[in-house]
């Protein structure tokens, strides 16, 4: 259990690509970002990250999932939330730079929560502890 006092809960919407690297890493970093991505954009809300993941990531990919992670609070009071849209529309902006000690402040894993498109392999239903064991079962994904 996490103790709530301590550490910031946080969303992010993927793509299949990321999703795959998420993998690899045991669902314990994020991987870095490329050249033209100079910012790591973590989000404050599961709406807001399932708004971007079903608009977008499934129109570019077909497959879009919104992930949870927990981050030390002590870390994250470096960043301000920005509002960027709406009053939920609320985001971190982490330089890339910064990226390396945001994933050595995560605390346990990064949860696949919901998902939308073609492929996918559990339900908005299913508790985000059952999403994290059946895609670390070797499943591949389209």
């Amino acid at each position: 259990m996490t103790d709530s006092t301590n550490v910031i809960e946080m969303f992010r919407p993927v793509g299949p690509k990321e999703l795959d690297l998420l993998r690899e890493s045991g669902f314990r970093r994020w991987p870095p970002r490329l050249p033209e991505q100079p910012i790591f954009y973590p989000v404050t809300n599961q709406k807001y990250a399932a708004e971007i993941s079903e608009k977008w990531n499934t129109m570019d990919f077909g497959y879009g999932a919104v992930t949870r992670f927990f981050v030390n609070a002590t870390f994250m009071a470096n960043y301000p939330v920005q509002q960027v849209g709406a009053s939920y529309h609320t985001e971190w902006w982490v330089p890339a730079e910064d990226l390396e000690a945001l994933n050595d402040n995560i605390v346990g894993v990064i949860e696949v929560v919901q998902e939308f498109g073609v492929g996918c392999m559990v339900t908005c239903t299913t508790p985000p502890f059952r999403a994290a064991v059946r895609l670390n079962s070797g499943v591949r994904w389209p």
